[in-house]
């Protein structure tokens, strides 16, 4: 016999059903309708689809390297002759130049640990969802970005031929001590180098994201135009010369 649906209470005792209260908590119970379709991409398969092609094309680019440039072994090293100019591998490149400019600690342990820690925080210092997976996020930001890339590359070539041809530790030689003309001098010259685009943006409210946008792109462009200085254009003596101007018979395509 069936009950009848206009007297029967859904909570009355009866011994067919149970009932148990699972939990009892704070807020709207409407939490989870009227919300649409996420706006998100599965990183599986399509960035997975992605990456297996690029590790595919880099894998190709490397065999057809191998198989195309010849890279004999030279001969024993002699200990008592150093090899002139003594280059580093060209991902220590740009921290041999930096060694040009400054104190050792400076610039091959301060700055390099200041740099990963900057983009270890990146994360932490931008944490807005808005415009998250954009490049440069807004137009603004391609500017900023453009901007700061272009001052980059204007600055950091100039601090080089500056610094070569009138170098702090050697014009403060015995005038001043060796901490103020190899750590003091090169940090207040980079910091103003790399502090002023962001001062001049500051001027106009930024975002988080700006900032980042700011100095993640000076220090990128810094790497490379100091990579780029100290592949090519340092020679015999690990000084400055035009890449097809070196002395010796040296030529640093040779190391391509």
């Amino acid at each position: 016999m069936k009950e009848n649906p206009l007297t029967y209470a859904p909570f009355s005792e009866s011994s067919k059903k149970t009932y148990t209260l699972v939990e009892l908590v704070k807020g709207s119970p409407t939490v989870m309708t009227d919300h649409g379709p996420e706006d998100t991409v599965f990183a599986f398969p399509v960035v997975a689809l992605i990456e297996i092609l690029l590790s595919l094309g880099v894998g190709l680019l490397l065999l057809f390297m191998s198989l195309s440039v010849n890279a004999p072994l030279e001969e024993i090293a002699n200990p008592n002759q150093t090899t002139d100019p003594a280059k580093a591998p060209w991902y220590f490149m740009g921290l041999q130049e930096m060694l040009e400019h400054g104190h050792p600690t400076l610039m091959a342990v301060a700055l390099p640990s200041i740099m990963v820690l900057f983009v270890l925080a990146i994360p932490y210092l931008d944490n807005s969802p808005k415009g998250a997976g954009k490049w440069f996020t807004t137009t603004r930001g391609r500017q900023i970005t453009r901007n700061t890339a272009l001052y980059a590359l204007l600055a950091m070539p100039l601090f080089i031929l500056m610094d070569n041809f009138f170098p702090p530790r050697e014009l403060l030689r015995g005038i001043v001590p060796d901490f103020v003309a190899q750590i003091v001098i090169p940090v207040i010259v980079l910091g103003i180098i790399v502090l002023l685009p962001l001062v001049i943006l500051l001027r106009t409210k930024p975002t988080a994201r700006e900032i980042v946008l700011v100095v993640f792109t000076m220090l990128f462009v810094s790497a490379v135009v100091f990579t780029i200085t100290g592949f090519f254009f340092r020679g015999p003596g690990f000084e400055l010369y035009l890449p097809w101007n070196m002395p010796g018979g040296y030529s640093p395509f040779q190391n391509l």
